[in-house]
């Protein structure tokens, strides 16, 4: 299923809820790396619902040209990318970012990625690779555990705080590494800590080896729209060196790209 927040309880007894809409994006959000194609009694069971109506949601979505089918088979047909594009042209920070990403990724000769919060995830927006670092290939569209990472803690920070609770209960904490912090009130301390000082820092929670600094990208209003993140092994570059070269160069271009947005 897919990893965002469910609709709040007042959201489902909202007379203008659409429920025959929520369960037709709840198909969509089935599909995935993990199942790149479903039975209709697959899509039923992941996306939580009858047979019937998932074969009502699939035909859909088949005549609307998101979904193709084969045999027994239902996948996302490339038309689906015109929802992702859609969205990517409403955030025009994201390419006044690129370029000064790019310039920061070769300065440094590592990774610089930016991403928005969605649900309890990050979902990578924009991305300049160097070394391999992670051992999953990141591209845009993939998508991280938020508490995780450093671009997650630093828009989680924004979030007022009965919000960063309801996010921290939504999903089960997992110990990806001995360093992942999985006590509710750590994490809780630790995002606060982080929207405090500006920055986040995580060091091999995640993944062992892997060190990332992101800082938010904040819109006129001071609301965080997204963030930016430069990440390196640990044997290369060591937290202090982070902050002394990494955070700097990283508030020049959030600074940069946060003046221009709306």
């Amino acid at each position: 299923m897919s990893d965002a927040l469910p609709p709040a309880k007042d959201d489902r007894e909202d007379k203008e809820f659409m429920t025959t809409l929520a369960k037709g994006l709840a198909v969509l959000g089935a599909f995935g790396k993990q199942r790149p194609s479903m039975t209709l009694s697959e899509a039923a069971h992941v996306a939580e619902l009858s047979r019937a109506t998932a074969r009502r949601v699939l035909r859909t979505l088949n005549q609307l040209g998101y979904v193709e089918q084969d045999g027994r088979s239902f996948s996302l047909s490339p038309r689906i990318l015109d929802l992702g594009f859609a969205y990517l042209s409403t955030q025009s920070w994201i390419d006044r970012a690129l370029p000064l990403m790019r310039e920061l990724s070769e300065r440094f000769g590592e990774s610089c990625s930016a991403a928005i919060l969605q649900g309890s995830d990050i979902v990578y927006v924009a991305r300049v690779p160097a070394r391999r670092i992670m051992s999953a290939a990141l591209s845009v569209g993939s998508r991280l555990p938020a508490l995780h990472t450093a671009l997650g803690r630093a828009l989680i920070g924004y979030l007022d705080e009965a919000e960063i609770w309801r996010r921290l209960n939504a999903r089960r904490i997992e110990a990806y590494t001995p360093q992942t912090i999985t006590d509710i009130q750590a994490l809780f301390d630790r995002i606060r800590d982080d929207r405090e000082q500006g920055f986040s820092i995580i060091d091999e929670e995640l993944e062992r080896g892997l060190r990332a600094l992101a800082v938010p990208v904040l819109d006129r209003s001071g609301q965080a729209v997204g963030a930016i993140n430069l990440s390196t092994h640990s044997t290369r570059t060591t937290r202090s060196e982070m902050r002394e070269h990494f955070l700097p160069a990283l508030n020049r271009l959030a600074a940069q790209v946060s003046s221009l947005t709306v």
